[in-house]
């Protein structure tokens, strides 16, 4: 089958179009022309041949995304601005304007195209489980019928490009992604967005990749909204995971006062029909661990030796340590000059 892949290169994009490739489909990368994503090409054009393409572009220019979709059975929309860890740099938070043209723009100018066709193609939309918004003070686990109430641009722009997906006259799955770590070792200032206490299902990107893949040729699931979580084993307190991490890379927990009290928007979810439809969940939260000792190598080693290093680093990036240091500081002021 022909399946044309938006955001080919990035962290969900590596492991669908992995997953694609090992299904024996003929894959269309599209995604922007930047030097990383050309050396990646080049390495899969080298492996795989004639059954992957590259159609480089803008979702912002309806001429790239037309070029891009013509011929094509399914498309797999996963190219997004998100809200952290963006391997393009922007951030929806913090460049909304842009990020709202590239999501909801972007969406609409590929479901323009797609209907353009002679055989319009089927779409499978990348979606967050994010659009819930705040959930804590509810009993989880999330389903697909219950209501959403986004509480960022990025949420609001996957609500909107989910409506518009239903809107659009086309064969439609839409699949709500739970949290999808990249394969890497960034350590982002994000990490202390999220409260220690609040619910998170992981799931494995390489899971998330065979779910995409395993949805082209599954006849039921069109016309559906499925959670894509790592199921049970995976429904973890957030801070279960900083710990397993931080843990296992040698730095050890970091205390509670570096880490927002403010409720995610993040929760468990009921994969129970994606799970039976689509077959992913493979590996947890441990393989995950482990696929990152593996990664550091002989770099866990320096990091133990300089761990008080890497801590006080660590700590100096989270802006809630630095305000509690900060109001501390204040106060034995106060308290010297009274004294």
């Amino acid at each position: 089958m022909k399946v044309l892949l938006t955001g080919a290169f990035g962290n969900v994009g590596t492991s669908t179009l992995e997953a694609l490739m090992e299904r024996g489909h003929t894959v269309r990368c599209f995604d922007l022309e930047t030097k990383p994503n050309r050396e990646a090409a080049k390495r899969l054009a080298h492996r795989y041949g004639d059954r992957i393409e590259f159609a480089w572009g803008d979702l912002r220019r309806p001429e790239d995304v037309a070029r891009a979709v013509k011929g094509q059975d399914v498309v797999i929309h996963l190219a997004f601005i998100i809200p952290k860890l963006s391997r393009t740099g922007i951030e929806s938070e913090e460049q909304p304007d842009l990020a709202r043209e590239v999501n909801v723009g972007g969406t609409m100018n590929l479901l323009t195209a797609m209907k353009a066709q002679p055989r319009p193609p089927r779409i499978i939309f990348a979606s967050s489980y994010h659009v819930f918004g705040r959930t804590q003070d509810q009993p989880p686990p999330r389903r697909p019928s219950d209501p959403v109430s986004p509480i960022e641009h990025y949420s609001l722009h996957k609500i909107t490009c989910e409506e518009m997906v239903k809107a659009s006259g086309l064969e439609w799955a839409i699949l709500r992604l739970s949290a999808v770590f990249p394969l890497d070792l960034r350590l982002d200032p994000a990490m202390f967005d999220v409260p220690l206490n609040n619910r998170m299902e992981f799931v494995h990107t390489r899971d998330v990749g065979v779910a995409f893949a395993n949805a082209v040729t599954c006849d039921e699931v069109w016309g559906k909204v499925l959670l894509i979580g790592g199921g049970p084993r995976c429904q973890l307190y957030y801070r279960d995971i900083v710990r397993g991490i931080l843990e296992a890379m040698g730095i050890g927990m970091l205390p509670e006062e570096a880490f927002t009290t403010v409720p995610f928007p993040t929760d468990w979810v009921d994969s129970t029909e994606s799970q039976r439809l689509l077959q992913y969940q493979q590996r947890d939260f441990d393989d995950y661990v482990q696929e990152m000792v593996d990664l550091l190598g002989f770099r866990r080693h320096l990091i133990r030796w300089f761990r008080p290093f890497v801590r006080r680093a660590l700590l100096r990036r989270s802006p809630y340590w630095r305000a509690r240091q900060a109001k501390g500081a204040y106060r034995l002021r106060e308290a010297a000059g009274h004294g």
